[in-house]
């Protein structure tokens, strides 16, 4: 098939070749969908990133050496402005929150792939959110319930608590000031927190959220 200068271009991550091969083939229906690279784990995939930039990646969360979640991140990290939806056997609804709490876009159950793939990769592309039908109704996600962040996050949250500005944040870790306010807004909405002031007072509330972030009790 001919694809266009305009073609969504899409990463695909899964260590099992039969079910890359199966979604492959359901792309392949779309002529502006186009898969440019495939990865078998979570590691291959972080490689595969450094010489291509797709439109959106689809990962699952079980894979050997890196872990789809700990790939998101660092997708998140890297490239913030790649799509990423989740395609899993996990119907757990934690998983779901971990997923989009480490920045994924998408959670996809694998017994839906065959309908909903394509559905779930335009919504994603049209800039929205989506959760597969299927854990919908069996077992309902809502964003917030639980919090998971990032270990850059955990680290610039732990600075943010012991006082440290947005500047002094940045030369401690060596990134920009304006990676860490990026990273000072994601753990507000995160913590459905309106300001620094609200957030902390809450960490120092609850023992359990300190012994999260810093690993050890209050």
């Amino acid at each position: 098939m001919v694809r266009n200068m305009e073609s969504y271009r899409i990463i695909l991550a899964d260590d099992h070749y039969l079910i890359r091969n199966g979604i492959r083939n359901i792309i392949a229906q779309e002529a502006d969908l186009e898969v440019i690279a495939e990865a078998s784990d979570g590691h291959e995939l972080v490689e595969v990133l450094k010489d291509n930039k797709p439109d959106m990646v689809i990962l699952d969360i079980s894979m050997p050496q890196v872990c789809g979640i700990e790939a998101l991140e660092q997708i998140h990290e890297s490239y913030p402005d790649i799509r990423v939806l989740v395609l899993t056997m996990h119907s757990n609804p934690q998983y779901c929150t971990y997923a989009f709490s480490a920045g994924a876009h998408g959670y996809m159950l694998k017994d839906d792939s065959a309908t909903e793939l394509l559905p779930a990769i335009l919504e994603i592309r049209r800039g929205k959110g989506y959760v597969s039908p299927q854990l919908a109704r069996e077992a309902p996600w809502k964003q917030g319930e639980e919090v998971y962040l990032t270990s850059r996050e955990k680290e610039v949250l732990r600075l943010v608590v012991e006082g440290l500005t947005t500047r002094q944040i940045a030369e401690k870790l060596c990134i920009s000031s304006r990676t860490v306010e990026r990273h000072r807004s994601n753990i507000l909405k995160k913590f459905q927190k309106k300001n620094t002031s609200e957030l902390i007072n809450h960490i120092l509330k609850n023992s359990h959220i300190y012994y999260y972030v810093f690993g050890k009790n209050l």
